[in-house]
């Protein structure tokens, strides 16, 4: 978690509880909003996914589950 991410929910805690309430359903708005069917990815996100691309994985429609463990 970002120290700005960290700080934000430090504050959130200062405020009353109606207020977090209010705060949390902004920050949901606001994500919605950027991303509203959650496929966005962040930079750090898209790197991970790259590296994990690049490692030589195999996908699992080439995997022959049948025969895993025999």
């Amino acid at each position: 978690m970002s120290a700005l991410v960290t700080d934000t929910a430090r504050m959130m805690e200062m405020l009353p509880i109606e207020d977090q309430h209010f705060a949390h359903e902004f920050v949901r708005k606001l994500v919605l909003a950027w991303d509203p069917d959650f496929t966005r990815v962040t930079p750090t996100e898209a790197a991970r996914i790259k590296a994990a691309e690049e490692s030589g994985f195999i996908p699992e429609s080439e995997i022959n589950w049948e025969t895993i463990g025999r």
